[in-house]
Protein backbone atom coordinates (compact mmCIF):
# COMPACT_ATOMS: atom_id res chain seq x y z
CA UNK A 1 0.00 0.00 0.00
CA UNK A 2 3.06 2.23 0.98
CA UNK A 3 4.61 1.21 -2.24
CA UNK A 4 1.43 2.42 -4.55
CA UNK A 5 0.93 5.62 -2.66
CA UNK A 6 4.53 6.49 -2.81
CA UNK A 7 4.49 5.79 -6.76
CA UNK A 8 1.33 7.54 -6.89
CA UNK A 9 2.95 10.85 -4.93
CA UNK A 10 6.43 10.46 -7.57
CA UNK A 11 3.90 10.52 -10.35
CA UNK A 12 1.81 13.63 -9.61
CA UNK A 13 5.11 15.38 -8.76
CA UNK A 14 6.13 15.08 -12.51
CA UNK A 15 2.68 16.82 -13.26
CA UNK A 16 2.91 19.70 -9.92
CA UNK A 17 6.43 20.26 -10.66
CA UNK A 18 8.59 21.24 -13.86
CA UNK A 19 7.45 18.58 -16.22
CA UNK A 20 4.07 20.48 -17.12
CA UNK A 21 4.70 18.20 -20.37
CA UNK A 22 3.58 15.00 -18.58
CA UNK A 23 -0.01 16.46 -18.07
CA UNK A 24 -0.39 17.57 -21.73
CA UNK A 25 0.49 13.86 -22.75
CA UNK A 26 -2.44 12.69 -20.52
CA UNK A 27 -4.80 14.94 -21.52
CA UNK A 28 -3.68 14.53 -25.13
CA UNK A 29 -4.87 10.47 -24.77
CA UNK A 30 -7.78 12.17 -23.28
CA UNK A 31 -8.93 14.16 -26.48
CA UNK A 32 -7.34 10.82 -28.50
CA UNK A 33 -10.15 8.50 -27.23
CA UNK A 34 -13.00 11.16 -27.43
CA UNK A 35 -11.89 11.79 -30.93
CA UNK A 36 -11.84 8.39 -32.14
CA UNK A 37 -15.13 7.74 -31.02
CA UNK A 38 -16.96 10.63 -32.91
CA UNK A 39 -15.57 8.94 -36.47
CA UNK A 40 -14.91 5.14 -35.63
CA UNK A 41 -18.32 4.23 -36.13
CA UNK A 42 -18.92 5.89 -39.59
CA UNK A 43 -17.22 3.05 -41.58
CA UNK A 44 -19.35 0.34 -39.22
CA UNK A 45 -22.42 2.32 -40.82
CA UNK A 46 -23.34 -0.56 -43.31
CA UNK A 47 -23.06 -3.18 -40.75
CA UNK A 48 -25.08 -1.51 -38.10
CA UNK A 49 -27.74 -1.03 -41.29
CA UNK A 50 -27.78 -4.34 -42.15
CA UNK A 51 -27.64 -5.88 -38.54
CA UNK A 52 -30.55 -3.29 -36.55
CA UNK A 53 -32.01 -2.26 -39.94
CA UNK A 54 -32.69 1.30 -38.38
CA UNK A 55 -34.99 3.63 -40.22
CA UNK A 56 -33.02 6.66 -42.03
CA UNK A 57 -33.79 8.57 -39.49
CA UNK A 58 -32.54 6.35 -37.04
CA UNK A 59 -29.03 5.88 -38.55
CA UNK A 60 -28.81 9.32 -38.10
CA UNK A 61 -29.29 9.41 -34.88
CA UNK A 62 -27.06 6.80 -34.22
CA UNK A 63 -24.20 8.55 -35.77
CA UNK A 64 -25.36 11.84 -34.55
CA UNK A 65 -26.20 11.26 -30.74
CA UNK A 66 -22.78 11.35 -29.41
CA UNK A 67 -21.54 14.60 -30.95
CA UNK A 68 -25.33 16.74 -30.37
CA UNK A 69 -25.96 15.33 -26.80
CA UNK A 70 -22.31 16.03 -26.15
CA UNK A 71 -22.27 19.60 -27.67
CA UNK A 72 -25.64 20.78 -25.43
CA UNK A 73 -24.19 19.67 -22.16
CA UNK A 74 -20.75 21.35 -22.46
CA UNK A 75 -21.43 24.40 -20.08
CA UNK A 76 -23.16 22.27 -17.74
CA UNK A 77 -20.16 20.18 -17.12
CA UNK A 78 -17.33 23.01 -17.43
CA UNK A 79 -18.93 25.10 -15.12
CA UNK A 80 -19.46 22.62 -12.65
CA UNK A 81 -16.12 21.44 -13.01
CA UNK A 82 -15.24 25.22 -11.91
CA UNK A 83 -17.02 24.78 -8.80
CA UNK A 84 -16.17 20.90 -7.55
CA UNK A 85 -12.96 20.32 -9.52
CA UNK A 86 -12.32 20.06 -13.05
CA UNK A 87 -9.99 16.66 -12.17
CA UNK A 88 -13.16 14.80 -10.44
CA UNK A 89 -15.32 15.66 -13.15
CA UNK A 90 -13.13 14.58 -15.92
CA UNK A 91 -12.02 11.32 -13.84
CA UNK A 92 -16.01 10.79 -13.43
CA UNK A 93 -16.31 11.25 -17.30
CA UNK A 94 -14.19 8.48 -18.14
CA UNK A 95 -15.96 6.19 -15.78
CA UNK A 96 -19.39 6.63 -17.64
CA UNK A 97 -17.58 6.51 -21.05
CA UNK A 98 -16.63 3.07 -20.42
CA UNK A 99 -19.46 1.43 -19.22
CA UNK A 100 -21.25 3.46 -22.26
CA UNK A 101 -19.14 1.84 -24.91
CA UNK A 102 -19.74 -1.80 -22.84
CA UNK A 103 -23.37 -0.79 -23.71
CA UNK A 104 -22.97 0.26 -27.18
CA UNK A 105 -21.25 -2.82 -28.11
CA UNK A 106 -23.89 -5.37 -27.12
CA UNK A 107 -26.86 -3.37 -28.02
CA UNK A 108 -29.26 -5.85 -29.85
CA UNK A 109 -31.58 -2.93 -31.46
CA UNK A 110 -31.42 0.58 -32.68
CA UNK A 111 -32.45 2.49 -29.89
CA UNK A 112 -30.25 0.47 -27.37
CA UNK A 113 -27.65 1.56 -29.17
CA UNK A 114 -28.88 4.95 -29.77
CA UNK A 115 -28.86 5.19 -26.32
CA UNK A 116 -25.43 4.41 -25.79
CA UNK A 117 -24.50 6.92 -28.18
CA UNK A 118 -26.26 9.30 -25.61
CA UNK A 119 -24.37 8.08 -22.86
CA UNK A 120 -21.38 8.55 -24.39
CA UNK A 121 -21.84 12.00 -25.52
CA UNK A 122 -22.76 12.98 -21.31
CA UNK A 123 -19.44 11.18 -21.06
CA UNK A 124 -17.34 13.30 -24.00
CA UNK A 125 -19.32 16.99 -22.16
CA UNK A 126 -17.26 15.99 -18.66
CA UNK A 127 -13.87 14.57 -20.17
CA UNK A 128 -13.64 17.72 -22.75
CA UNK A 129 -13.89 21.07 -20.58
CA UNK A 130 -11.94 19.44 -18.37
CA UNK A 131 -9.10 18.65 -20.48
CA UNK A 132 -8.45 22.06 -21.58
CA UNK A 133 -8.66 24.03 -18.57
CA UNK A 134 -6.03 21.78 -16.97
CA UNK A 135 -4.02 22.59 -20.08
CA UNK A 136 -4.68 26.13 -19.62
CA UNK A 137 -3.72 26.07 -16.25
CA UNK A 138 -0.37 24.65 -17.00
CA UNK A 139 0.35 26.87 -19.76
CA UNK A 140 -0.14 30.27 -18.88
CA UNK A 141 2.18 31.68 -21.56
CA UNK A 142 0.40 32.14 -24.94
CA UNK A 143 3.60 31.17 -27.24
CA UNK A 144 3.38 28.07 -25.00
CA UNK A 145 0.06 27.38 -24.87
CA UNK A 146 0.29 27.89 -28.93
CA UNK A 147 2.84 24.91 -28.96
CA UNK A 148 0.80 22.81 -26.40
CA UNK A 149 -2.82 23.63 -28.81
CA UNK A 150 -0.66 22.47 -31.79
CA UNK A 151 0.37 19.27 -30.09
CA UNK A 152 -3.37 18.91 -29.13
CA UNK A 153 -4.77 19.72 -32.44
CA UNK A 154 -2.32 16.68 -33.93
CA UNK A 155 -3.48 14.04 -31.74
CA UNK A 156 -7.15 15.69 -32.20
CA UNK A 157 -6.24 14.90 -36.06
CA UNK A 158 -5.16 11.47 -35.60
CA UNK A 159 -8.07 10.72 -33.34
CA UNK A 160 -10.94 11.83 -35.86
CA UNK A 161 -9.12 10.93 -39.14
CA UNK A 162 -7.52 7.19 -37.87
CA UNK A 163 -10.64 6.16 -36.71
CA UNK A 164 -12.33 4.91 -39.49
CA UNK A 165 -8.83 3.01 -39.97
CA UNK A 166 -9.48 1.20 -36.53
CA UNK A 167 -13.28 0.61 -37.15
CA UNK A 168 -12.32 -1.05 -40.45
CA UNK A 169 -9.88 -3.65 -39.24
CA UNK A 170 -12.38 -4.47 -36.45
CA UNK A 171 -15.59 -4.27 -38.65
CA UNK A 172 -13.22 -6.88 -40.48
CA UNK A 173 -12.14 -8.82 -38.47
CA UNK A 174 -15.15 -8.54 -35.73
CA UNK A 175 -18.40 -7.21 -35.83
CA UNK A 176 -19.59 -3.31 -35.54
CA UNK A 177 -19.83 -3.52 -31.80
CA UNK A 178 -15.80 -4.20 -31.88
CA UNK A 179 -15.40 -0.53 -32.53
CA UNK A 180 -16.75 0.62 -28.60
CA UNK A 181 -15.00 -2.09 -27.14
CA UNK A 182 -11.50 -0.73 -27.43
CA UNK A 183 -12.77 2.11 -25.22
CA UNK A 184 -12.95 -0.08 -22.46
CA UNK A 185 -9.16 -1.15 -22.00
CA UNK A 186 -8.46 2.46 -22.99
CA UNK A 187 -10.36 3.88 -19.81
CA UNK A 188 -8.63 1.22 -18.17
CA UNK A 189 -5.31 3.09 -18.54
CA UNK A 190 -6.14 6.02 -18.83
CA UNK A 191 -8.35 6.49 -15.53
CA UNK A 192 -5.61 5.88 -13.03
CA UNK A 193 -3.02 8.16 -15.34
CA UNK A 194 -5.47 10.81 -14.50
CA UNK A 195 -6.00 10.18 -10.79
CA UNK A 196 -2.39 10.25 -10.48
CA UNK A 197 -0.88 12.45 -12.80
CA UNK A 198 -3.46 15.50 -13.04
CA UNK A 199 -3.26 18.46 -10.75
CA UNK A 200 -7.16 19.26 -9.18
CA UNK A 201 -8.16 23.01 -10.04
CA UNK A 202 -11.07 25.18 -9.56
CA UNK A 203 -12.69 28.58 -11.18
CA UNK A 204 -12.63 31.39 -9.02
CA UNK A 205 -16.14 30.17 -7.34
CA UNK A 206 -17.33 33.55 -7.31
CA UNK A 207 -21.26 33.44 -7.34
CA UNK A 208 -23.31 30.55 -7.24
CA UNK A 209 -23.49 28.40 -9.94
CA UNK A 210 -26.52 28.61 -12.17
CA UNK A 211 -27.66 25.41 -12.64
CA UNK A 212 -31.02 26.58 -14.31
CA UNK A 213 -29.19 28.56 -16.96
CA UNK A 214 -26.84 25.21 -17.40
CA UNK A 215 -29.97 22.49 -17.65
CA UNK A 216 -31.67 26.07 -20.14
CA UNK A 217 -28.74 25.98 -22.62
CA UNK A 218 -28.42 22.30 -22.82
CA UNK A 219 -32.42 22.05 -23.66
CA UNK A 220 -32.36 24.74 -25.85
CA UNK A 221 -29.36 23.41 -28.34
CA UNK A 222 -31.26 19.78 -28.43
CA UNK A 223 -34.53 21.33 -29.54
CA UNK A 224 -33.20 23.91 -32.44
CA UNK A 225 -30.66 20.67 -33.56
CA UNK A 226 -33.96 18.14 -33.13
CA UNK A 227 -35.68 20.52 -35.27
CA UNK A 228 -32.77 20.79 -38.08
CA UNK A 229 -32.60 17.37 -37.98
CA UNK A 230 -35.80 16.84 -38.80
CA UNK A 231 -36.28 19.39 -41.55
CA UNK A 232 -33.20 17.39 -42.81
CA UNK A 233 -35.37 14.08 -42.70
CA UNK A 234 -38.01 15.83 -45.03
CA UNK A 235 -40.21 17.38 -43.14
CA UNK A 236 -41.69 20.67 -44.65
CA UNK A 237 -40.71 23.79 -42.44
CA UNK A 238 -44.14 24.67 -40.86
CA UNK A 239 -44.68 21.00 -39.88
CA UNK A 240 -45.02 20.89 -35.96
CA UNK A 241 -42.85 17.97 -35.98
CA UNK A 242 -40.09 19.67 -37.10
CA UNK A 243 -41.19 23.34 -36.18
CA UNK A 244 -42.25 22.76 -32.46
CA UNK A 245 -38.67 21.44 -31.60
CA UNK A 246 -36.88 24.34 -33.37
CA UNK A 247 -38.75 27.33 -31.96
CA UNK A 248 -39.05 25.90 -28.43
CA UNK A 249 -35.53 25.13 -28.66
CA UNK A 250 -34.74 28.95 -30.08
CA UNK A 251 -37.09 30.06 -27.34
CA UNK A 252 -34.94 28.61 -24.56
CA UNK A 253 -31.58 29.79 -25.92
CA UNK A 254 -33.23 33.34 -25.75
CA UNK A 255 -34.26 33.06 -22.42
CA UNK A 256 -30.69 31.77 -21.38
CA UNK A 257 -28.43 34.80 -23.60
CA UNK A 258 -31.51 37.09 -21.50
CA UNK A 259 -30.87 35.00 -18.30
CA UNK A 260 -27.01 35.49 -18.35
CA UNK A 261 -27.30 39.21 -19.45
CA UNK A 262 -29.26 39.84 -16.00
CA UNK A 263 -27.43 37.75 -14.04
CA UNK A 264 -24.12 39.31 -11.85
CA UNK A 265 -22.10 35.83 -12.37
CA UNK A 266 -23.33 34.74 -15.30
CA UNK A 267 -22.23 31.12 -16.62
CA UNK A 268 -21.33 32.77 -20.02
CA UNK A 269 -20.48 36.37 -20.36
CA UNK A 270 -22.27 37.07 -23.44
CA UNK A 271 -20.76 40.70 -23.93
CA UNK A 272 -18.00 38.59 -25.41
CA UNK A 273 -19.66 37.73 -28.61
CA UNK A 274 -19.53 41.66 -29.39
CA UNK A 275 -15.67 41.45 -29.82
CA UNK A 276 -15.23 40.53 -33.70
CA UNK A 277 -12.46 38.65 -33.29
CA UNK A 278 -14.50 36.02 -30.77
CA UNK A 279 -17.91 36.09 -32.44
CA UNK A 280 -16.14 35.53 -35.84
CA UNK A 281 -13.51 32.68 -34.53
CA UNK A 282 -16.45 30.79 -33.09
CA UNK A 283 -18.49 31.12 -36.24
CA UNK A 284 -15.54 29.68 -38.06
CA UNK A 285 -15.31 26.86 -35.74
CA UNK A 286 -18.68 26.04 -36.61
CA UNK A 287 -18.11 26.08 -40.45
CA UNK A 288 -15.17 24.05 -40.33
CA UNK A 289 -16.43 21.42 -38.48
CA UNK A 290 -19.85 21.34 -40.76
CA UNK A 291 -17.98 20.66 -43.40
CA UNK A 292 -15.03 18.17 -41.93
CA UNK A 293 -17.33 15.86 -40.62
CA UNK A 294 -20.49 15.97 -43.07
CA UNK A 295 -17.78 15.48 -45.90
CA UNK A 296 -16.09 12.70 -44.18
CA UNK A 297 -19.28 10.61 -43.47
CA UNK A 298 -20.40 10.96 -47.27
CA UNK A 299 -16.77 10.08 -48.41
CA UNK A 300 -17.15 6.64 -46.35
CA UNK A 301 -20.45 6.08 -48.19
CA UNK A 302 -18.69 6.49 -51.51
CA UNK A 303 -15.66 4.79 -50.65
CA UNK A 304 -17.34 1.65 -49.71
CA UNK A 305 -20.73 1.64 -51.84
CA UNK A 306 -19.51 3.13 -55.19
CA UNK A 307 -16.43 1.75 -55.24
CA UNK A 308 -16.57 -1.36 -53.52
CA UNK A 309 -13.76 -0.61 -51.07
CA UNK A 310 -14.05 -2.63 -47.55
CA UNK A 311 -14.20 -1.03 -44.29
CA UNK A 312 -10.32 -1.40 -43.80
CA UNK A 313 -9.67 0.18 -47.66
CA UNK A 314 -11.49 2.67 -46.93
CA UNK A 315 -9.80 3.73 -43.84
CA UNK A 316 -6.47 3.81 -45.37
CA UNK A 317 -7.87 5.53 -48.12
CA UNK A 318 -8.33 8.20 -45.65
CA UNK A 319 -5.02 8.27 -43.95
CA UNK A 320 -3.70 10.96 -46.25
CA UNK A 321 -5.91 13.88 -44.42
CA UNK A 322 -4.90 12.12 -41.09
CA UNK A 323 -1.13 12.94 -41.55
CA UNK A 324 -2.01 16.57 -43.49
CA UNK A 325 -4.08 17.32 -40.08
CA UNK A 326 -1.17 16.19 -37.66
CA UNK A 327 1.50 18.42 -40.22
CA UNK A 328 -1.32 21.42 -39.33
CA UNK A 329 -1.74 21.01 -36.05
CA UNK A 330 2.41 20.67 -35.36
CA UNK A 331 3.19 23.68 -37.33
CA UNK A 332 0.42 25.97 -36.53
CA UNK A 333 2.11 27.68 -33.86
CA UNK A 334 4.96 28.55 -36.22
CA UNK A 335 2.34 29.70 -38.66
CA UNK A 336 0.50 31.91 -36.68
CA UNK A 337 2.93 33.68 -35.36
CA UNK A 338 4.56 34.04 -39.24
CA UNK A 339 1.25 35.33 -41.13
CA UNK A 340 -1.37 36.00 -38.21
CA UNK A 341 -5.14 34.93 -37.46
CA UNK A 342 -6.75 36.45 -40.45
CA UNK A 343 -4.46 34.98 -43.82
CA UNK A 344 -4.58 31.49 -41.41
CA UNK A 345 -7.66 30.76 -40.89
CA UNK A 346 -9.04 32.56 -44.50
CA UNK A 347 -6.53 30.93 -46.73
CA UNK A 348 -7.28 27.88 -44.67
CA UNK A 349 -11.11 28.05 -45.67
CA UNK A 350 -9.63 28.72 -49.42
CA UNK A 351 -7.87 25.69 -49.81
CA UNK A 352 -10.50 23.46 -48.26
CA UNK A 353 -12.80 24.87 -50.44
CA UNK A 354 -10.70 24.00 -53.21
CA UNK A 355 -9.79 20.48 -52.24
CA UNK A 356 -13.67 20.15 -52.31
CA UNK A 357 -14.43 21.58 -55.82
CA UNK A 358 -11.17 18.86 -56.83
CA UNK A 359 -13.25 16.38 -55.48
CA UNK A 360 -16.35 16.94 -57.81
CA UNK A 361 -14.21 14.91 -59.99
CA UNK A 362 -14.89 12.01 -58.38
CA UNK A 363 -16.94 9.86 -60.69
CA UNK A 364 -17.98 5.89 -60.96
CA UNK A 365 -14.72 4.99 -61.00
CA UNK A 366 -11.77 4.44 -58.70
CA UNK A 367 -9.11 7.49 -58.82
CA UNK A 368 -6.82 6.98 -56.01
CA UNK A 369 -3.87 10.47 -56.90
CA UNK A 370 -7.20 12.80 -57.09
CA UNK A 371 -8.33 11.40 -54.03
CA UNK A 372 -5.22 11.71 -52.05
CA UNK A 373 -4.81 15.24 -53.30
CA UNK A 374 -7.74 16.25 -52.21
CA UNK A 375 -7.83 14.38 -48.96
CA UNK A 376 -4.85 15.59 -48.51
CA UNK A 377 -5.78 19.56 -49.24
CA UNK A 378 -8.53 19.23 -47.56
CA UNK A 379 -6.86 17.89 -43.87
CA UNK A 380 -4.66 20.63 -44.18
CA UNK A 381 -7.01 23.59 -44.71
CA UNK A 382 -9.47 22.55 -42.33
CA UNK A 383 -6.69 21.71 -39.77
CA UNK A 384 -4.87 25.39 -40.24
CA UNK A 385 -8.42 27.03 -40.27
CA UNK A 386 -9.57 25.44 -37.02
CA UNK A 387 -6.30 26.01 -34.97
CA UNK A 388 -5.81 29.63 -36.31
CA UNK A 389 -9.44 30.17 -35.18
CA UNK A 390 -9.98 28.35 -31.92
CA UNK A 391 -6.26 30.08 -30.70
CA UNK A 392 -7.95 33.67 -31.49
CA UNK A 393 -10.70 32.73 -29.78
CA UNK A 394 -9.04 31.24 -26.38
CA UNK A 395 -6.65 34.73 -26.93
CA UNK A 396 -9.06 37.17 -27.66
CA UNK A 397 -11.37 36.45 -24.42
CA UNK A 398 -10.81 38.40 -21.11
CA UNK A 399 -8.65 36.22 -19.04
CA UNK A 400 -11.15 36.48 -15.99
CA UNK A 401 -13.71 34.76 -19.10
CA UNK A 402 -11.68 31.94 -20.00
CA UNK A 403 -13.97 29.48 -18.75
CA UNK A 404 -16.87 31.10 -20.47
CA UNK A 405 -14.98 31.08 -23.87
CA UNK A 406 -14.04 27.82 -23.74
CA UNK A 407 -17.02 25.92 -22.91
CA UNK A 408 -18.90 28.38 -26.15
CA UNK A 409 -15.68 27.17 -28.42
CA UNK A 410 -16.22 23.53 -27.30
CA UNK A 411 -19.85 23.95 -27.99
CA UNK A 412 -19.65 25.60 -31.37
CA UNK A 413 -17.01 22.32 -32.41
CA UNK A 414 -19.34 19.78 -30.87
CA UNK A 415 -22.59 21.68 -32.78
CA UNK A 416 -20.89 21.90 -35.76
CA UNK A 417 -19.62 18.30 -36.32
CA UNK A 418 -23.24 17.23 -35.42
CA UNK A 419 -25.13 20.08 -37.66
CA UNK A 420 -22.86 18.72 -40.51
CA UNK A 421 -24.14 15.57 -40.57
CA UNK A 422 -27.76 16.56 -40.03
CA UNK A 423 -27.46 19.36 -42.79
CA UNK A 424 -24.79 18.14 -45.26
CA UNK A 425 -26.56 14.67 -45.09
CA UNK A 426 -30.35 16.50 -45.82
CA UNK A 427 -28.62 18.26 -49.11
CA UNK A 428 -27.14 14.82 -50.34
CA UNK A 429 -30.71 12.87 -49.32
CA UNK A 430 -32.24 15.88 -51.36
CA UNK A 431 -30.19 16.12 -54.56
CA UNK A 432 -30.29 11.72 -54.25
CA UNK A 433 -33.75 10.72 -54.19
CA UNK A 434 -35.18 12.79 -56.98
CA UNK A 435 -32.79 10.57 -59.36
CA UNK A 436 -35.03 7.53 -58.76
CA UNK A 437 -38.07 9.60 -59.52
CA UNK A 438 -38.19 7.34 -62.88
CA UNK A 439 -37.63 3.77 -61.85
CA UNK A 440 -41.84 3.06 -62.12
CA UNK A 441 -41.66 4.12 -65.70
CA UNK A 442 -38.97 1.38 -66.30
CA UNK A 443 -40.94 -1.37 -64.54
CA UNK A 444 -39.19 -0.93 -60.54
CA UNK A 445 -42.14 -1.37 -58.35
CA UNK A 446 -43.19 2.02 -56.20
CA UNK A 447 -42.77 0.43 -53.05
CA UNK A 448 -39.12 -0.19 -54.20
CA UNK A 449 -38.18 2.80 -55.36
CA UNK A 450 -39.90 4.59 -52.52
CA UNK A 451 -37.70 2.32 -50.06
CA UNK A 452 -34.23 3.14 -52.33
CA UNK A 453 -34.88 6.57 -52.57
CA UNK A 454 -33.82 6.37 -48.22
CA UNK A 455 -30.36 5.89 -48.78
CA UNK A 456 -27.87 3.85 -51.51
CA UNK A 457 -27.07 1.40 -48.70
CA UNK A 458 -31.07 0.47 -48.58
CA UNK A 459 -31.17 0.74 -52.68
CA UNK A 460 -28.61 -2.31 -52.96
CA UNK A 461 -30.28 -4.42 -50.21
CA UNK A 462 -33.66 -3.77 -51.85
CA UNK A 463 -31.78 -4.23 -55.60
CA UNK A 464 -30.43 -7.36 -54.32
CA UNK A 465 -34.22 -8.63 -53.54
CA UNK A 466 -35.40 -8.13 -56.80
CA UNK A 467 -32.69 -9.75 -58.54
CA UNK A 468 -32.49 -10.53 -62.21
CA UNK A 469 -32.19 -7.14 -64.83
CA UNK A 470 -34.87 -5.13 -62.18
CA UNK A 471 -32.21 -5.69 -59.09
CA UNK A 472 -29.66 -4.81 -61.31
CA UNK A 473 -31.35 -1.35 -62.85
CA UNK A 474 -31.98 -0.27 -59.37
CA UNK A 475 -28.76 -0.77 -57.80
CA UNK A 476 -27.42 1.22 -61.20
CA UNK A 477 -29.99 3.91 -61.16
CA UNK A 478 -29.04 4.95 -57.61
CA UNK A 479 -25.70 4.29 -57.74
CA UNK A 480 -25.66 7.23 -60.71
CA UNK A 481 -28.04 9.12 -58.53
CA UNK A 482 -26.36 9.17 -55.59
CA UNK A 483 -22.60 10.41 -57.29
CA UNK A 484 -25.26 13.39 -58.60
CA UNK A 485 -26.31 13.79 -54.92
CA UNK A 486 -22.51 13.83 -54.18
CA UNK A 487 -21.49 16.45 -56.55
CA UNK A 488 -24.41 19.29 -55.18
CA UNK A 489 -23.51 18.31 -51.91
CA UNK A 490 -20.06 19.49 -52.19
CA UNK A 491 -20.65 22.60 -54.15
CA UNK A 492 -22.64 23.77 -51.08
CA UNK A 493 -20.37 22.45 -48.76
CA UNK A 494 -17.38 24.88 -50.64
CA UNK A 495 -19.30 27.58 -51.18
CA UNK A 496 -20.12 27.50 -47.45
CA UNK A 497 -16.21 27.25 -46.72
CA UNK A 498 -15.92 30.66 -49.47
CA UNK A 499 -18.15 32.35 -46.90
CA UNK A 500 -15.73 31.57 -43.97
CA UNK A 501 -13.51 32.71 -45.51
CA UNK A 502 -15.04 36.31 -46.03
CA UNK A 503 -15.96 35.94 -42.28
CA UNK A 504 -12.27 35.68 -41.45
CA UNK A 505 -11.60 38.71 -42.78
CA UNK A 506 -12.49 40.46 -39.43
CA UNK A 507 -9.96 38.39 -37.68
CA UNK A 508 -7.14 40.52 -36.07
CA UNK A 509 -3.81 40.89 -38.87
CA UNK A 510 -1.10 39.82 -36.62
CA UNK A 511 -0.95 37.17 -33.31
CA UNK A 512 -0.45 39.80 -30.27
CA UNK A 513 2.15 38.20 -28.29
CA UNK A 514 4.94 39.76 -25.95
CA UNK A 515 8.46 39.63 -26.70
CA UNK A 516 10.26 36.56 -25.75
CA UNK A 517 12.64 38.48 -23.78
CA UNK A 518 9.96 39.18 -21.08
CA UNK A 519 8.52 37.49 -18.28
CA UNK A 520 5.18 37.57 -16.96
CA UNK A 521 5.03 37.46 -13.29
CA UNK A 522 2.16 34.80 -13.57
CA UNK A 523 4.73 32.34 -15.32
CA UNK A 524 6.43 32.04 -11.73
CA UNK A 525 3.43 30.93 -10.00
CA UNK A 526 3.60 33.82 -7.80
CA UNK A 527 0.70 35.63 -6.05
CA UNK A 528 0.67 39.51 -6.00
CA UNK A 529 -1.13 41.03 -3.05
CA UNK A 530 -3.97 42.35 -4.58
CA UNK A 531 -4.38 40.75 -7.10
CA UNK A 532 -8.39 40.28 -8.15
CA UNK A 533 -10.12 37.26 -7.59
CA UNK A 534 -10.55 35.14 -10.41
CA UNK A 535 -6.95 36.92 -12.28
CA UNK A 536 -4.01 35.11 -12.04
CA UNK A 537 -0.77 36.93 -10.66
CA UNK A 538 0.96 39.14 -12.46
CA UNK A 539 -1.57 39.43 -15.17
CA UNK A 540 -2.95 43.05 -15.38
CA UNK A 541 -6.26 43.83 -14.48
CA UNK A 542 -8.42 44.09 -18.28
CA UNK A 543 -11.28 46.24 -16.39
CA UNK A 544 -9.22 49.16 -15.98
CA UNK A 545 -6.01 49.35 -18.25
CA UNK A 546 -6.47 46.50 -20.61
CA UNK A 547 -4.14 44.48 -21.38
CA UNK A 548 -0.48 45.54 -21.35
CA UNK A 549 3.15 43.72 -20.93
CA UNK A 550 4.36 43.68 -17.36
CA UNK A 551 7.80 45.20 -18.98
CA UNK A 552 8.71 46.72 -16.09
CA UNK A 553 9.56 43.77 -13.96
CA UNK A 554 12.51 42.12 -15.40
CA UNK A 555 13.46 38.52 -14.14
CA UNK A 556 16.23 38.77 -11.66
CA UNK A 557 19.23 37.45 -13.04
CA UNK A 558 20.51 34.81 -10.42
CA UNK A 559 17.89 33.05 -10.80
CA UNK A 560 17.86 29.86 -12.86
CA UNK A 561 15.03 30.88 -15.85
CA UNK A 562 12.03 28.84 -14.74
CA UNK A 563 11.21 25.33 -16.55
CA UNK A 564 7.55 25.41 -15.79
CA UNK A 565 4.82 26.15 -13.79
CA UNK A 566 4.21 25.28 -10.30
CA UNK A 567 0.85 23.51 -10.00
CA UNK A 568 -0.52 23.93 -6.45
CA UNK A 569 -2.51 21.16 -4.78
CA UNK A 570 -5.33 23.27 -3.58
CA UNK A 571 -6.31 25.66 -6.32
CA UNK A 572 -6.03 29.17 -5.48
CA UNK A 573 -8.23 31.74 -6.69
CA UNK A 574 -6.63 32.23 -9.87
CA UNK A 575 -7.67 32.78 -13.39
CA UNK A 576 -10.91 31.39 -14.40
CA UNK A 577 -10.54 29.20 -17.22
CA UNK A 578 -12.23 26.55 -18.88
CA UNK A 579 -12.79 24.27 -21.87
CA UNK A 580 -12.19 23.84 -25.50
CA UNK A 581 -10.46 22.23 -28.12
CA UNK A 582 -8.36 23.96 -31.43
CA UNK A 583 -9.40 20.28 -33.32
CA UNK A 584 -10.78 17.53 -33.72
Amino acid sequence: MSGTTTAGARLRGAADGANRWVVLVVLCLSLLVVALDATVLHVAVPSVTEDLRPSATGLLWIVDAYPLVCASLLILFGTLGDRIGRRRVLLLGYALFGLASALAATADTPAVLIAARALLGVGGAMIMPATLSILRQVFPDRRERALAIGVWTAVAAVGAATGPVVGGFLVEHFWWGSVFLINIPLMVVILPLGRWLLPESRGAGDGPWDVVGALTAAAGVLGVVLGVKRLGGGAALLDPVALGPLACGLALLILFVRRQKRRTHPLIDIAMFARPAFSTAVGCIVLAMLALVGLQLIAVQYLQLVLGLSPLETGLRLLPLTFAAMAAGATGSYTLRRVGPRKMVGWGFVLTASSVLLLTSMGHHDRPVLLTAGFVLLGFGLQSTLFGAYESMLSDAPAERAGGAAAIGETSYQLGAGLGIALLGSVMNAAYAPGLASLGEKGVPARAGAEASHSLGEAYQVAAQLGGPTGELLRSTARHAFVGGLHVTLFVSAGLLLLGALAALRLPKAMDCPPKEVRLLGERGATEPGTPDGQEAGTPDRRATGPKLLDAVPAPAPERPAQGLTLPARREPAEATGSGRAAH
